[in-house]
């Protein structure tokens, strides 16, 4: 058998992807080998394309943050024809990938594999900035930046289905989207500020800003007293010069300032890979949490939210598609 898989050469435009072809790889001792039924197009390739992403592999390389598939073969034999999900940074968009078993979280059955994959990096993403840092409770408001997006629409049904109301920012084109998932809508390109304080006019408890940038300050300031700011990008920079990891060390050290100030407020930087230094750890909370939106998810309390599923042979097209802006959700790479 021969893998396929889509190739980053270099700073290239989404034509400029290359499809390859490979063995198989077969796997080693406490591996497992998946047959990719789905690959997501998330923001990080679209900044991996212009080599924006903080800490991405030298050029050439795969693409590719999360996957869902069918396991082919195994060291552990009760894995084999599992439908299992995984979160990899790269090399997710190929056939076939071969992948730690501790790495491997079991999907549900019913959950169709390109709606499953839309929960992966973005479900683990939600789940922890809302539960684990911010720790929302029902009955608080929260605002989450681009609500119509991957994140933003899973970060919606979480908070809408633990009892938190949601301020949602989208483009017009797509607040018809954000209300139907149960947030209020506000139009990003608008005062979003004045909007915001006219819906809480004592702030709001949490705000999830992916877009950083100058913008960032209106976000802190939209907080109440005990409010907590969380940021997890700086989209606002994708199509900056320069450096690639200054944006987010300048973004990393105005939230460590604002700590230090006696505000009654807090600001993390959510990372989700930030607490890889402890593996066992790392690997036991992204399947727990993981698990329990896939179980939301399988229980119909979360609607995936699929912009397209195109094949992966015509990744091009589709990261084409997920950078135009014209897309709600998440575009899926299929085989």
């Amino acid at each position: 058998m021969t893998a396929t898989e889509i190739v980053l050469p270099g700073l290239v435009e989404p034509d400029g992807l290359r499809v390859e072809h490979r063995a198989v790889p077969r796997p080693g001792a406490g591996e497992a080998l998946v047959r990719v039924e789905a690959s997501g197009i998330s923001f990080a390739e679209q900044q991996m394309r212009r080599g924006k992403y903080y800490d991405q592999p030298p050029f050439p390389f795969v693409p590719g943050y999360d996957v869902v598939g069918t396991v082919l073969e195994a060291t552990d034999p009760a894995l084999a024809g599992r439908r299992v999900a995984a979160l990899t940074k790269t090399g997710g968009w190929s056939s076939h990938l071969v992948l730690p078993e501790a790495d491997l979280v079991p999907v549900p059955d019913g959950l169709d594999a390109a709606e499953a994959e839309t929960f992966v990096v973005n479900g683990i993403t939600a789940w922890q900035m809302l539960h684990r840092i911010a720790r929302v409770r029902a009955g608080a408001t929260i605002l989450v930046h681009g609500a119509s997006g991957g994140v933003g629409t899973t970060l919606v049904q979480l908070a809408r289905a633990a009892g938190i109301e949601v301020i949602g920012t989208a483009s017009a084109r797509n607040q018809d989207v954000v209300t139907a998932l149960g947030a209020t809508a506000v139009d990003y390109r608008g005062d979003v500020p004045a909007e915001v304080r006219k819906l809480a006019p004592g702030g709001v408890d949490a705000v999830f800003d992916h877009v950083g940038g100058p913008g960032i300050t209106a976000s802190f300031r939209l907080l109440a007293p005990g409010g907590t700011l969380v940021a997890y990008g700086s989209a606002s920079t994708r199509d900056t010069g320069g450096n690639p990891r200054v944006p987010v060390l300048k973004l990393f050290a105005r939230l460590l300032w604002w700590n230090a100030l006696p505000n009654r407020r807090r600001t993390h930087f959510y990372n989700v890979w930030g607490g890889k230094r402890n593996l066992t750890r790392f690997r036991a909370r992204l399947a727990e949490d993981l698990t329990a939106v896939f179980d939301l998810a399988a229980g119909g309390r979360l609607t995936a939210q699929v912009a397209a599923r195109i094949p992966l042979a015509e990744a091009g097209r589709a990261l084409a598609l997920a950078e135009s802006g014209t897309v709600t959700g998440k575009v899926v790479l299929v085989p």
